[in-house]
């Protein structure tokens, strides 16, 4: 199944892939992938409207429901190259894309990994005023505004669903982040049935990018590693 997304491979191994925030792009993952590349077939993922991959005009195109459709793409790719499931790791808007995923593919993914990220909101006010900010932050997103409708929150459905949620699941927080995602890590370890989570300290919303993207791939290989044990 061919994917509309551009993706960058490294390695050869248990596969992974990796899903950026929203408004960056599958580079800010080089300096993890290129230390995992020993040991694993790495995949990441410019989201649509990002890096390398197409600019449709139409916001529908960035539905939450359009982006997970890609990673299954995506994922099939690999699945046929590799013959085994995937790790689904994401970052902010990717991480809730994997707890999306998830959440409405059961089964689908060998397990995930989610970096400063949250599971979303249930109040709809809340939702709303999420809304309302992504719309308005476009500029700032450095992304044309029918972009921010990949972060918009639709439903609760992540929510709704934690709590089935059987995906071997790590969660990332970094120390120096907003206190919000350090509080939604904490929420969704102890929601999900098989979730924990490690707080790097010291670490900021990007740190995979830069200071500490050795302690993530060291925290991502050895949770996939463990996954058989």
């Amino acid at each position: 199944m061919a994917t509309r997304l551009h993706t960058i491979r490294r390695g050869e191994g248990p596969p992974i892939v990796f899903v950026h925030g929203m408004g960056t792009s599958a580079s800010t993952w080089d300096r993890c992938t290129e230390l995992l590349a020993d040991r694993f077939t790495t995949v990441a993922v410019d989201l649509l409207g990002h890096g390398a991959s197409p600019v449709p005009d139409d916001p529908d195109e960035y539905l939450r429901d359009r982006a997970l459709t890609d990673l299954d793409e995506v994922l099939a790719d690999l699945g046929s190259d590799t013959d085994q499931p995937a790790v689904l790791v994401g970052h902010s808007l990717g991480g809730y894309l994997a707890l999306a995923h998830a959440a409405t593919r059961p089964g689908a993914v060998r397990a995930i990994v989610v970096l400063n990220t949250g599971p979303g909101f249930r109040d709809p006010d809340k939702r709303a005023a999420w809304n309302d900010m992504s719309r308005r932050n476009a500029h700032r997103f450095g992304v044309p505004e029918q972009v921010t409708t990949m972060n918009l929150q639709a439903d609760s459905i992540v929510m709704d669903r934690l709590t089935e949620m059987a995906t071997p699941t790590l969660v990332l927080a970094g120390g120096d982040d907003r206190p919000e995602y350090t509080g939604s890590g904490q929420y969704l370890e102890r929601k999900m049935p098989d979730a924990r989570l490690a707080v790097v300290d010291g670490g900021g919303h990007s740190m995979h990018e830069d200071t500490h993207a050795a302690d993530v791939a060291e925290l991502i290989a050895g949770f996939v590693s463990g996954l058989d044990t």
